[in-house]
């Protein structure tokens, strides 16, 4: 079986040296980080009873933590000329296909019902709108990419743009 591309893990920058169409990093909604400073303080609650400084103690140390961990995970989408990336995964322009934006039910049809069960994915929850994106490459099994994005039509709009050689 063919090694699929959207598995190879690639930097987070334009490896190419050409201009770069389209870059947006998925950063978690401030409603995620509420979230994570609600857990974080809940280390005070568990370790109060031992001490007060041993709860805040843990407090910053859960927020440490969590932090780290989304801003580790945050992937990025890289279009440039020659190359798209979303996430760990990186193909050829001259692979793309399609290209279709979706947002609300649609995008829930389409991270849902409409799922091809070979699709990449790179979604997050705190993210409505989807972009999918057609894998045309023989050699790769995977259909399509399936990415969340904040402004997918400037997406779809450097998707569309012709690799400009030369």
């Amino acid at each position: 079986m063919p090694e699929s591309t959207a598995s190879v893990p690639a930097p987070h920058h334009s490896s190419s040296g050409t201009g770069v169409l389209f870059t947006e990093k998925l950063w978690p909604s401030p409603w995620i980080w509420i979230i994570v400073v609600g857990l974080s303080a809940a280390g005070i609650l568990m370790f109060a009873p031992i001490s007060i400084t041993a709860g805040i103690i843990a407090a910053l140390v859960l927020f440490a933590i969590m932090t780290t961990m989304l801003v580790l995970s945050t992937p990025a989408i890289v279009v440039d000329r020659d190359t798209v990336q979303v996430g760990r995964a990186t193909i050829q322009r001259e692979f793309v296909g399609a290209v279709t934006a979706y947002r609300k039910d649609e995008a829930t049809a389409e991270r849902g019902t409409r799922l091809h069960g070979l699709a990449f994915l790179c979604l997050r929850g705190w993210i409505d709108p989807v972009v999918r994106i057609e894998i045309t490459d023989p050699a790769d099994r995977t259909p399509y990419w399936l990415t969340s994005t904040r402004r997918p039509e400037e997406l779809l709009a450097a998707l569309s743009k012709q690799a400009s050689r030369g």
